[in-house]
């Protein structure tokens, strides 16, 4: 009996430190993140290790750059692709989770996905690709910090360097570079678009070369962009309207 409750003690005990160590330890790292440029992220290292095992060159393009020193279009074409509420959401996009929940009851219709670019910013930094409930429910917890801990300019100047555009290219400085022949500032809006166009699937849709469906896709982009304030700058509380 004593040897039991001694047990259960330990155990307990190693729980809470374990709990403590997992809080103290992710808040750390984003509050660290707040301030110092993310040169790596898991998915990086993934993709690394899946060429290794398919035999092929290792390929990671990436280069952290400032917001300032990229194209004021890109934000505004990543938001009418993937998040047009960004500016006015916590993090959690709650009409378009009601949405693509009614659209992906229909079954003669491709599924739709309802992750904004917060969400995507943590699973990018934090976690790893995968549809189990436990990362989910990581990625809604690291979600909520940056939200919390993060301005929204900071998750953009994240979202921007560190997501996938291409196969081995990370962020758009890299993606501005291989596929364009220019510095992620010397974009276009045009070519803004077309990256965005690529989001869904990087490694599938080329925006060096694109296909007809995307060339579509940009088209739908740029109109949208018309109707999405300018991306602000950190300090002003709304943006001012696009032209």
């Amino acid at each position: 009996m004593i040897v039991t409750k001694f047990l259960l003690g330990r155990v307990k005990s190693i729980i809470q430190w374990v709990v403590v160590a997992f809080f103290g330890s992710t808040i750390l790292a984003v509050v660290a993140l707040r301030f110092v440029p993310v040169y790596f992220t898991p998915l990086m290292f993934i993709r690394l290790a899946q060429q290794a095992g398919d035999g092929k060159q290792l390929k990671m393009h990436h280069h952290w750059v400032p917001l300032e020193q990229i194209s004021p279009s890109l934000p505004v074409a990543v938001m009418a692709s993937e998040d047009q509420r960004f500016m006015d959401h916590h993090g959690f996009d709650f009409k378009a989770i009601e949405y693509a929940a009614k659209r992906n009851k229909q079954k003669d219709k491709p599924r739709l996905g309802a992750s904004t670019i917060s969400q995507q910013t943590a699973k990018n930094v934090f976690l790893w690709p995968g549809r189990t409930w436990v990362r989910k429910g990581l990625e809604a917890y690291f979600t909520s910090l940056i939200e919390l801990m993060w301005s929204k300019q900071r998750i953009m100047e994240v979202y921007l360097n560190s997501i996938e555009m291409g196969d081995g290219i990370y962020g758009a400085d890299a993606v501005a570079e291989y596929h364009f022949d220019c510095e992620a500032k010397d974009l276009t809006r045009a070519q803004c678009a077309l990256i965005a166009a690529t989001l869904p699937n990087p490694r599938k849709f080329n925006s060096a070369a694109p296909s007809a469906y995307m060339l579509k896709r940009q088209t739908r982009i740029m109109r949208e962009m018309r109707h999405i304030p300018v991306f602000p700058k950190e300090g002003e509380d709304k943006p001012s309207k696009g032209k």
